[in-house]
């Protein structure tokens, strides 16, 4: 009996896709079309040869339309709708063919999405017949736009086994000696409410002095624009792979996001054994922020210096008990839950 073949025509891969895709393809045939890498994220990544890698900026359209129609997919993953090449690709192909739309947008009934649900059924219901979300917020969308009862959930997935050999090699010394260090891991971008995040922090140590340091990991057009001070360390783009001693160093993560769909690192460094202080524009933290870790409001710099503080007052021992149950959570949604997923859209 042969394997299902599932194509992605994806936007812009990151390190934990692939760690889907790699498990997907030991039960599934896969080829992957997708974006060229970003400049400000440049990861490397671990690929299974038997992914079939197309890069989308180096093929014309039709001839990413052969390779696609001549690999003959059962299941078509989509991310989003704003790639019209896709969105011509996908209209070619035979109905009997599942194709998938993943959506990462909050439903907040803004004019845009509005416009959207009411196009949807002459649009979009005409090119995909199911959705796969990360989360609710964004199952509600999906819903509005014509998909109930075609829905999936867990869309975006950690690469646990990675994160978990992370947590096993960094933990236990946690325990015997807490890092008074904070985390932040994203781009350094204006939207990632970094500069708020920095205030904050200098303002904590100004009225607060105390031993807590924070690590900045990442990088972007607001590089050169980076609050630098005894306490604020930063370390550039650094390699997953390369990231155990920033992990083992640090012991909360924080990420004061403005604008965060969903937010892939709030997971993994869950499972790390971080607590988490995040901001209330992080999607994820539906699914990862339960009672091991602060939520505070995007932007306000008191409510960041607030979470921060109680962090710092809280005893070495109750962060690690706050550690304990990120991991627990982290782990609730594993990579094999992905593949299974959507092996059943049907």
């Amino acid at each position: 009996m042969s394997q299902t073949k599932i194509v992605f025509l994806y936007s812009e891969i990151a390190g934990y896709f692939m760690a889907c895709a790699n498990a997907l393809v030991q039960k599934a045939d896969v080829m992957l079309v997708h974006w060229p890498k970003n400049s400000e994220a440049p990861f490397n990544f671990a690929i299974d040869d038997r992914i079939k890698m197309i890069d989308k900026s180096k093929f014309s359209l039709s001839e990413i339309e052969k390779l696609v129609f001549d690999f003959n997919p059962d299941t078509i993953v989509c991310s989003g709708w704003m790639d019209k090449d896709y969105l011509k690709i996908l209209k070619k192909l035979d109905r009997k063919v599942q194709k998938v739309l993943s959506l990462d947008n909050h439903w907040n009934g803004n004019l845009k999405q509005r416009i959207a649900t009411m196009i949807s059924p002459f649009y979009l219901k005409r090119i995909f017949t199911h959705a796969w979300v990360p989360g609710v917020k964004q199952e509600r969308y999906a819903e509005k736009l014509g998909f109930k009862g075609a829905i999936s959930k867990g869309f975006y997935c950690a690469d646990t086994i990675l994160f978990n050999e992370k947590y096993n090699s960094t933990f236990t010394r946690k325990k015997e000696k807490l890092p008074k260090r904070f985390l932040y891991v994203a781009r350094y971008v204006e939207h990632k409410g970094i500069f708020e995040m920095w205030k904050a922090f200098t303002e904590l140590q100004e009225e607060f002095p105390n031993d807590w340091e924070l690590w900045c990991l990442g990088t972007g057009e607001e590089w050169e624009n980076k609050v630098e001070s005894e306490k604020i360390k930063h370390f550039g783009f650094v390699q997953p792979d390369e990231m155990d001693k920033y992990i083992a160093a640090t012991s909360v993560y924080i990420l004061p996001s403005k604008f965060e769909p969903w937010g892939v690192s709030t997971q993994e460094f869950a499972i790390c054994g971080f607590p988490l202080l995040l901001s209330d524009k992080i999607g994820s933290s539906e699914k990862f922020l339960q009672g091991n870790g602060i939520q505070f409001e995007a932007g306000n710099i008191s409510e960041i210096k607030n979470a921060m503080l109680r962090i710092i007052q809280m005893s070495d021992a109750d962060i690690i008990e706050m550690g304990e149950k990120s991991h627990s959570i982290g782990n609730s949604h594993q990579v094999q839950d992905w593949v299974d997923t959507l092996l059943k859209i049907k």
